[in-house]
């Protein structure tokens, strides 16, 4: 028997398992001189100067509210596990949002427990810690450190995190032995689930789940700086964009996805949601992420896209451009019209307001617009009460904007549909028209033609903020910003 058949991983859920080689692999295994030879010659590179990661006060704060929330019950927010992209290849693992917004991590398979104490509770995160140079995991796994990176020691994870961190390979055994009353946020990880079979209810796990989507409506201070990072590096995406509008009028969609996707990962985490790069009668297609097609001289774009920190906040932004510059007299007038509607939507955002107060002001300017064209019976009211605007509007006309492009998605419809705006509440206003190519009701110069603006509006003491205002909306303006970005 060789070393490697030996050796066990350092994987929370293959502790007793032999790491196995790869079937095809050009080596059949790993000679006892070779597997001692790797054991040492190594330097230390433990991290020891290592500072709180800029948002652990924050992450604190969030940890004290949920203690208190449920008092005297261990809580358990799993990051999760790595998912099979194809065979032996991964997705880009993402953290879940709970457990981020919870302790500022991201590594997969990292737990975030609190445990009961006569006094609120103890927070423990459970990690994987540095690959073992020992049974040769860290070279032999294909999670170990030497394929995929180094990963953060428990104490090094302590004095970033702000929390006491345990080897997250005991965690599932000593779950299975806990007593007393358990919640665990469902979804992210099998085997911690498994664990807790017999001590959790669907109904408490998703209160626990309730209350960090709602705890996420208000923003602190912290989270509104993340948030105005991901849109200033939003509007240098759409500034990209504009400047090669040439080569992928020469190509497709994809070469507008790609600019704004590069803008993304030197800025940033990643796009905060499969970019919409719509030219043309896609337009129409609310959620068009394919990016396949044509980009014509005459047609408009419709870009939806948005730039994610590195600490997962993201922006939702919507222009529609005219590929060659100028809008057409058709394109105009609906793209104002979108535009009247958003400055409706706009100015109903402030403290105090219904949240529902900015989809009706701008459904109202939408559903004027529809009857003065005589493309729907009026009156107004009737359209409205009826929803007979909705063929061309499709949509809501906004949402929620966080760690989540539809954050706190979770929340009681009464503390969020059927509620009130809040100072630190962020939230997209996005009114649009869409007349689809196949829709014989409007007049054929409408067919193939879809607009929607969108911005991110930061709620405040005195009314609102926008923080994408970066970005041009009037069209004349918009047709003058072209102009000069592209020089």
């Amino acid at each position: 028997m060789t070393v490697a058949e030996e050796l066990t991983p350092a994987t929370p859920d293959e502790s007793e398992e032999p790491i196995k080689q790869r079937k095809n692999g050009l080596y059949p295994g790993v000679s006892d001189e070779l597997a001692e030879n790797m054991k040492s010659g190594w330097a230390d590179t433990e991290l020891r100067d290592l500072e709180p990661v800029p948002q652990a006060a924050e992450t604190a704060a969030r940890r004290a509210a949920l203690s208190a929330r449920f008092p005297g019950e261990r809580l358990v927010i799993p990051a999760g596990n790595l998912k099979t992209r194809s065979n032996d290849t991964e997705y880009a693992f993402r953290a879940s949002v709970e457990y981020a917004y919870l302790t500022g991590n991201q590594t997969e398979d990292g737990v975030l427990v609190l445990e009961p104490r006569d006094e609120g509770h103890e927070a423990t995160i459970y990690l994987l810690p540095r690959s073992d140079r020992e049974n040769g995991e860290f070279w032999l796994d294909g999670q170990g450190e030497l394929w995929v990176g180094r990963r953060h020691s428990l104490s090094e994870a302590e004095r970033l995190y702000g929390i006491p961190a345990s080897d997250v390979r005991e965690l599932a055994g000593a779950l299975r032995e806990a007593t007393g009353p358990v919640r665990v946020v469902r979804g992210y990880d099998a085997g911690i689930e498994a664990a807790l079979t017999d001590k959790v209810t669907a109904e408490r796990d998703e209160e626990l789940r309730v209350f960090l989507s709602e705890a996420r409506l208000v923003k602190d201070d912290f989270e509104v700086g993340e948030l105005q990072k991901a849109v200033d590096s939003t509007v240098r995406g759409f500034e990209d964009v504009v400047k090669v509008l040439d080569k992928a009028r020469a190509t497709s969609e994809r070469y507008i996805e790609g600019t704004f996707f590069l803008r993304a990962r030197v800025e940033g985490n990643d796009v905060g949601y499969g970019t919409i790069a719509a030219a043309g009668p896609h337009a129409c297609t609310l959620h068009w992420v394919r990016n396949d097609g044509p980009v014509r001289s005459g047609d408009l774009l419709l870009l939806d896209a948005g730039v994610e920190t590195h600490t997962y906040y993201t922006a939702d932004v919507t222009r529609t451009l005219p590929v060659n510059g100028r809008f057409s007299e058709i394109q105009k007038k609906i793209y104002d019209a979108v535009y009247e509607a958003q400055e409706a939507g706009i100015a109903a955002v402030k403290p105090g307001a219904k949240y529902r107060d900015f989809h009706d002001a701008a459904q109202r300017v939408l559903a004027e617009k529809l009857v003065e064209w005589g493309l729907v019976e009026g009156p107004v009211e009737r359209v409205l009460e009826l929803g007979l605007q909705r063929r061309w509007t499709l949509h809501g006309t906004g949402h929620m904007l966080g760690m989540d492009v539809h954050d706190c998605a979770a929340a009681r419809t009464e503390t969020y549909v059927d509620g009130v705006l809040e100072p630190g509440m962020c939230l997209t206003v996005e009114p649009g028209l869409y007349f689809q190519a196949d829709d014989l009701t409007v007049p054929e110069e409408y067919r193939g033609i879809g607009v929607r603006i969108e911005d991110d509006i930061l709620v405040t003491e005195s009314g609102n903020r926008n923080l994408s205002a970066a970005l041009p909306r009037r069209s004349d303006e918009v047709e003058a910003w072209m102009d000069a970005v592209k020089g």
